[in-house]
């Protein structure tokens, strides 16, 4: 058997699963988007999302998981080939990947009986969480998630596949950018698309939206200004370091959606 003495999770995602299931005290690296309160002191392994092979290397780790959007692929290479146990899982994409990414970690690290318990408080909640959607008149408030990053002049509009669908869906909301048509995960925005998005709300991420100003910076992006959603000014944020964590806070950002979808906002 392996040894889970000294983790490195690669993504914020993985190093949450991995606290969740008892095993915080073995990990001794984090990626840059492990932003909760218990990993912050470690050190971190990751420039921007580019994985350092030496960072990670000079931990000694016995155990590396990972995703298979780590890179680059260098990196990734030369992890492996020190001889160091990688174990690399697919990202979530979708709220049905969440036990499912519990299974694996679990598995990798041990704990399969950990992991059961993990996945099925996790699903349990998460069907609580579903729970709070209102059946008022039937309609359901299109929704529109904004990808954002101001200081790099990162303006993304998701479609089918960002993950974002999946969560605003389970919320009680249409995804407005895969309604429109977008097969893409993520599209640059255009005042065309959002036009023919015509989101009731935007979602965005805390970190994004504060990039570009607030909300009197979001609707200056051309087209915001134009939908339901920016002349009303009705917007949603979740914290980046959890919107698409997929993992064992989801049932969380899914109470939050359905709270600020259904509500006006927050």
């Amino acid at each position: 058997m392996r040894s889970t003495d000294r983790i490195v999770p690669l993504t914020g995602s993985l190093s949450e699963i991995v606290f969740t299931l008892g095993l915080g005290g073995d990990v001794v690296g984090r990626d840059v988007t492990a932003t909760f309160e218990q990993a912050r002191k470690l050190p971190v392994v990751t420039r921007a999302h580019d994985v350092s092979a030496e960072s990670v290397l000079s931990l000694k780790p016995t155990l590396v998981l990972a995703e298979t959007t780590n890179g680059p692929a260098e990196a990734i290479g030369q992890i492996r080939a020190a001889g160091i146990p990688l174990v690399v899982l697919d990202p979530a994409k979708k709220l049905d990947d969440v036990g499912t990414r519990i299974d694996k970690v679990a598995a990798a690290l041990g704990v399969r009986a950990a992991g059961d318990e993990l996945r099925r408080r996790t699903e349990q909640r998460l069907r609580a969480a579903e729970k709070g959607i209102p059946h008022g008149d039937g309609r359901k408030p299109r929704v529109a998630f904004l990808y954002l990053r101001g200081s790099a002049a990162v303006y993304l509009l998701g479609g089918a596949g960002s993950g974002a669908d999946s969560l605003i869906e389970a919320a009680g909301g249409v995804d407005a950018g895969k309604e429109s048509g977008l097969k893409k995960d993520f599209t640059p925005i255009t005042s065309e698309a959002l036009v023919k998005a015509a989101p009731d709300v935007i979602l965005v991420m805390t970190k994004g939206l504060d990039s570009v100003g607030g909300v009197d910076g979001l609707v200056k992006i051309p087209g915001v200004g134009e939908t339901p959603a920016g002349m009303d000014r009705r917007i949603a944020s979740v914290d980046d370091g959890v919107l698409l964590n997929f993992g064992p806070r989801t049932d969380e950002v899914l109470g939050s959606l359905v709270r600020q979808l259904h509500s006006g906002g927050e």
